[in-house]
């Protein structure tokens, strides 16, 4: 297995999607029932097995991913051949990134001194979508890139 098993959570909201992956098995909801209960193991096969095409197919769509935390945001351009990152730091023990009042001051004063930025980019280590998917396990969640956009044209 490349990835992780999809949480149950996961497997319920892509349960069509599973039945036309074992459908393409030519396994039905009867024999799965059947092959869930006798033979466990290759019940477990086939999760991971669907879960690694839908985890390749999710990374391979990802542009930006954030990391947002008390004092630090990572946030990260996701190319075909390289990954860019913004580091912002807050050295302002008093605010959070988590906390909405103090985001929004943020965002209004985003040159004020208590912020440091650093942007670096680099190509991937290994295989793109493996690093992606550490990222995610990480914390980071996948966006629309609209914050690294922002903050990526008070750097330049």
């Amino acid at each position: 297995m490349k990835y992780r098993t999809l949480t149950k959570e996961q497997l319920e909201e892509l349960h069509v999607e599973f039945s036309t992956f074992l459908a393409t098995q030519q396994i039905d909801a009867k024999e799965w029932e059947i092959i869930k209960k006798e033979k466990p193991a290759v019940a477990k096969e086939e999760l991971e097995v669907f879960s690694d095409v839908v985890w390749e197919d999710v990374l391979a769509k990802i542009n930006f991913l954030d990391h947002i935390s008390e004092h630090h945001m990572n946030l990260f351009k996701c190319s075909e051949t390289e990954i860019s990152r913004i580091y912002i730091q807050w050295n302002n023990p008093t605010k959070s990134f988590l906390n909405s009042e103090d985001f929004s001051w943020f965002i209004n004063n985003p040159l004020d001194a208590t912020i440091e930025y650093f942007k670096a980019s680099k190509k991937y280590d290994s295989d793109r979508n493996s690093e992606l998917f550490k990222l995610i396990e990480l914390g980071s969640v996948i966006s629309k890139g609209e914050l690294y956009s922002s903050i990526s044209q008070l750097v330049d």
